[in-house]
């Protein structure tokens, strides 16, 4: 098993075998639940802004694993011993952004259907709510890493975290909304939004990690 695997697998582990990502998940659902109180339990209603508040939900959820996916390894000195083996920053962190996708992005998934019943959604708009989660996933895992890494070691990281990570997160938003409601274009935009974040954020949550090594 090569180096970056194993950083995977173990961002896998680590965020199940320590119920990381329970928290999340839960927070997602109780959106859920708490919604139609909020508004009224009008079908229609309901139905046509449940797609936007599916997004809201998993964006802040999103936000709850931050603090423990770079700040714990900062601390314990296992980023270092991978800079000592020659790994780059960035590929750790590219790494570090997989599992996270991995260990958060399915259980949402099987979250929404839960959550699009309790929104009384009707089942022709799950497929595009849950494909637009599928393409957008990606780019708020990798959100989650950058922000993670530029505010790991700083005090109010929580807090920190959503400042930094709610404005980027603002297209996936607005565009996995559009996906939701089935405009084909809003699929293609929340794609390139989804794909440039990807790319860009291992970079990014890199050389933070590097400065906060120095």
């Amino acid at each position: 098993m090569s180096v970056y695997a194993a950083i995977v697998w173990r961002e896998l582990r680590r965020a199940w075998s320590t119920g990381g990502m329970l928290m999340p998940i839960a927070f997602f659902l109780l959106v859920a639940i708490l919604f139609p109180f909020a508004v009224g339990p009008e079908a229609r209603l309901l139905a046509r802004v449940g797609g936007g508040v599916i997004w809201a939900a998993a964006l802040l959820a999103a936000l709850l694993p931050v603090e423990r996916l770079v700040a714990p390894d900062a601390e314990s000195g296992v980023l270092d011993q991978f800079a000592v083996r020659g790994l780059p920053d960035a590929g750790v962190a590219a790494a570090k952004m997989l599992g996270h996708w991995l260990g958060f992005a399915p259980a949402l998934l099987v979250a929404t259907v839960i959550a699009a019943a309790l929104l009384h959604l009707p089942g022709s708009a799950l497929v595009p709510i849950l494909a637009g989660l599928a393409i957008g996933t990606p780019g708020l895992a990798a959100l989650g890493i950058a922000t993670a890494a530029l505010v790991a070691g700083l005090r109010g990281a929580g807090a920190l975290a959503g400042l930094v990570m709610l404005p980027f997160a603002v297209p996936l938003l607005i565009f996995g909304a559009g996906a939701s409601a089935g405009q084909p274009g809003a699929f293609k935009l929340l794609g390139a939004v989804s794909l440039l974040l990807v790319a860009g954020c291992p970079l990014v949550a890199g050389a933070a990690i590097r400065m906060g090594r120095n």
